[in-house]
């Protein structure tokens, strides 16, 4: 009976995608104040081995970069390349701040530990994006 015409009914879950997640106080307040001071998203959940190693590996880096001579991308419509910089040194948050402020980062790249000093402050940044999104997951209950 293998080709009989009968068949069975098929069950097919549908999940509504549609659902949103009730906007609250911490899950506005913990990416805002994470992208800030990096870390901080964390340690205001409570979440204080995550946020303490978070806060010092990204602070770490970008000030290494720094003092490997590396360069602090300014807001610039040219290149694409200065683009996706700009916008990785824009995720260090109040440490990209402080930087532009004191008018640190703007030299010549004239040799190789300057050039790594650059992309250690671009993945300092890029991983305190990583960091925020964590945050807003665990504010908003996805992640435990």
């Amino acid at each position: 009976m293998a080709n009989s015409s009968v068949s069975k009914p098929k069950t097919v879950e549908v999940r509504n995608s549609t659902t949103t997640q009730p906007m609250t106080t911490m899950s506005v307040l913990a990416p805002a104040l994470g992208w800030l001071i990096p870390g901080a998203g964390h340690l205001i959940q409570k979440r204080w081995i995550r946020g303490l190693l978070l806060m010092f590996s990204i602070t770490t880096m970008f000030f290494l970069g720094l003092a490997m001579q590396g360069r602090v991308y300014r807001p610039n419509g040219g290149d694409i390349l200065d683009i996706l910089g700009f916008v990785g040194d824009l995720g260090a948050g109040g440490l990209y701040i402080v930087t532009r402020v004191m008018d640190w980062g703007q030299g010549a790249i004239a040799h190789a530990t300057a050039d790594y000093g650059t992309k250690f402050i671009i993945v300092a940044g890029l991983l305190n994006f990583i960091s925020v999104a964590d945050a807003y997951h665990i504010a908003i209950g996805k992640k435990p």
